[in-house]
């Protein structure tokens, strides 16, 4: 894999921008002005927070998907006289992440639109930070093998994977050898003591309040139901090799050990730390250093009691899937995961009922046709994606509120 060349600053590019782990990115580069260049960031659609980021780090580029948006942010760019060329459309993310001058790609893209990103910053060789559950979960083994294809460096940013990878050897060949399984941990969202009875009261406003972490609208959603972890158990799969049968789940309430690996020796390995993003964002970016973070040091001496707890499957049943699609048919793990978007999208939007989520996700897995040969290719399955939420749009539509 190759190292990072420390004889000149680092060019990074940043998919997703404006999101909560775009933004943590930057914070950590800003505090390492001798290593690391903002090259490139991307947005969706918030012109004023790209906009007053290409003032502060100037950028060669920065992209937007829509043309109509890219064109404002064009046009507030030029008026103040910066440097940096505007882009817009899908193919002008894969090219920026793909591009020769890049060193580092942050795969911040939340949702399968970050899967042909991702998939090009593997293929051209990049140190690729993960943040992107979905391209992982959608592309599994094909995302791998890009990987090894590209001979690209590949460093989770889940808090969650950045855990295992941290106390896992930086050998991969031994992993199989010494890890008996891995614990990843949950901190059980909003409604942990909640009455189940109850979810159907539940409002986005109160499933986005997450106790401990600060994230977007969607992945705060799928702390409240677990389905995040469900896509983390999928991803890990992929990650570290594992069988499925490897991967457990805790419920950990005060995120303070990140996840754990159970040796075969019954030794368990544990990352602890206050729950700050930019820990993982700054060993990514550093790996095999480790840098400043910006995040608050563990104080022991103030901790509360650390607990553990089986997850509730009345209270997580979405968890489940994630074993039932990894042993399913391929391509199973991308209906799932078009399926929780859509219906993610539907609750936010108040067409549907928090505890008609998981309905959503399980009628799409049990009514969506799997073309064969649709995991094979990123055609295939993106076309696979697109099928997965009409099923699901159909499912709200029956449901909606």
């Amino acid at each position: 894999m190759p190292e990072l060349m420390m004889n000149r600053l680092q060019r990074v590019c940043v998919l997703g921008a404006t999101g909560s782990i775009g933004t943590n990115t930057l914070d950590v580069i800003s505090r390492h002005p001798d290593r690391f260049e903002v090259w490139a960031i991307t947005g969706a659609n918030r012109v004023e927070e790209l906009f007053a980021q290409c003032v502060r780090w100037k950028p060669r580029f920065a992209v937007m998907p829509a043309e109509a948006v890219a064109h404002q942010l064009r046009e507030r760019i030029r008026a103040a006289g910066l440097p940096t060329e505007v882009l817009s459309g899908e193919q002008a993310l894969v090219d920026v992440a793909a591009h020769p001058d890049v060193d580092v790609v942050m795969g911040a893209i939340v949702g399968a639109a970050g899967l042909a990103p991702c998939l090009a910053a593997a293929r051209a060789g990049k140190r690729l930070l993960l943040a992107n559950k979905e391209a992982l979960v959608v592309g599994g083994a094909l995302f791998m093998q890009a990987v090894k294809d590209g001979g690209a460096t590949l460093l989770p940013i889940d808090s969650e994977h950045s855990a295992i990878f941290q106390c896992l050897p930086e050998d991969p060949a031994t992993w199989s050898q010494r890890v008996d399984h891995i614990v990843l941990t949950a901190s059980g969202g909003p409604f942990r003591q909640r009455d189940p009875s109850t979810f159907a009261d539940i409002t986005p406003e109160q499933a986005c309040a997450h106790p401990n972490w600060v994230m977007g609208r969607k992945i705060s959603v799928d702390s409240a139901t677990m389905m995040n972890k469900a896509l983390e158990v999928i991803e890990a799969r992929w990650l570290f090799g594992l069988q499925p049968d490897q991967i457990k789940v805790v419920v950990h309430p005060q995120s303070i050990i990140h996840s754990m690996v159970v040796c075969r020796d019954r030794s368990v390995l544990a990352q602890l730390g206050t729950p700050d993003m930019r820990v993982p964002i700054a060993y990514g970016l550093s790996w095999p250093e480790r840098i400043v973070s910006g995040a608050d040091m563990l104080d022991f001496t103030k901790l509360q009691s650390l607990t553990f707890l089986e997850p509730d499957a009345n209270r997580y049943p979405g968890l489940q899937l994630a074993w039932e699609t990894l042993l399913g048919e391929p391509g199973s793990t991308c209906v799932l995961n078009a399926a929780n978007e859509i219906a993610v999208d539907a609750f936010l939007s108040k067409r549907i009922r928090f505890d008609q989520i998981h309905h959503v996700n399980v009628q799409t897995l049990s009514d969506c046709a799997i073309p064969r040969e649709s995991s094979t290719s990123v055609d295939g399955l993106l076309t696979l994606d697109q099928l997965a939420r009409e099923v699901a749009g159909r499912a709200v539509q029956r449901l909606g509120v």
